[in-house]
C-alpha cells in the first residue's frame, strides 16, 4: 500500500471540454445491460453505425471482445464479473473523457456494478436496459449457450444457474421483443443526439 502514495496523476493539458469543442459533441457513455441473447450488441452495434453517419466520434466495447484482450484472466465467477465491470467502467470513462460516445455491451447482472459505473463515469452516463425477457432470449439462442447452462454444461450462467438484477432506473428501457432493430436503434438515436449535443 506504500507504494500508492507516489502515484500522483498526470493534470492534463487538453481538457475533456477541449476535445469535445474539437469533436462537435460532447463525450458519452452509453451502458447497455441485459441477459445474453437480448439484443445489446446488436443494438449497439446498430446505434453506432447511425452515429458514425452523422460524424459523431464512437467506440464500442464488447464483453466477448474485452474478455479475449484485456480481461482474458478472468473468469465468470461473481468475484472476477466484478473485476470485469471495473476495469471495464475505467476505461469507458477515459474513452468518455477523450470526447467520445462510448457504447458498452454487457450483461453487468449486478445493479451494485452498473452502480459502479455510473458513479466512476462521473456524468454524462446512461444505463441502457434491453429488456429482452428471458424465455425470449432463450428461444433466440444464438450462440447456444442457454442450452449448455440447461444442460449443465456451463457454471454461473446469468438467467439460469447466476441472477440477474433488472436496473430500477434506466435511462433508457428498449424492449426489443416488441420492437424491430430499426425502431430500437431509433430510440437510442434519438435519446443520444439529446445528450451530446454542445451548449451554444
Amino acid at each position: 500500500m506504500a507504494e500508492k502514495l507516489h502515484i500522483i496523476p498526470h493534470q492534463h493539458a487538453i481538457s475533456k471540454e477541449d476535445r469535445e469543442r474539437q469533436n462537435g459533441h460532447k463525450g458519452h457513455v452509453l451502458w447497455f445491460t441485459g441477459l445474453s441473447g437480448s439484443g445489446k450488441s446488436t443494438v449497439a452495434s446498430a446505434v453506432e453505425r447511425e452515429l458514425h453517419q452523422k460524424g459523431i466520434r464512437t467506440f464500442i466495447l464488447d464483453g466477448d471482445n474485452v474478455r479475449t484482450g484485456l480481461n482474458s484472466d478472468l473468469d465468470f465467477s461473481a468475484a472476477s464479473r466484478e473485476e470485469n465491470i471495473r476495469r471495464i467502467a475505467h476505461v469507458s470513462a477515459l474513452m468518455k473523457d477523450a470526447g467520445l460516445v462510448v457504447l458498452s455491451a454487457f450483461v453487468s447482472p449486478y445493479q451494485k456494478d452498473r452502480d459502479f459505473v455510473r458513479e466512476c463515469v462521473q456524468g454524462d452516463f446512461s444505463e441502457i436496459f434491453i429488456s429482452t425477457p428471458l424465455e425470449v432470449c432463450e428461444q433466440r439462442d444464438v450462440k447456444g449457450l442457454y442450452a449448455k447452462a440447461r444442460a449443465g454444461e456451463i457454471s454461473n450462467f446469468t438467467g439460469i444457474s447466476a441472477p440477474f438484477e433488472e436496473p430500477t432506473n434506466p435511462e433508457l428501457d428498449v424492449p426489443t421483443h416488441k420492437m424491430s432493430i430499426e425502431e430500437a436503434t431509433a430510440m437510442v438515436v434519438d435519446y443520444i443526439n439529446t445528450k451530446i449535443a454542445l451548449d451554444q
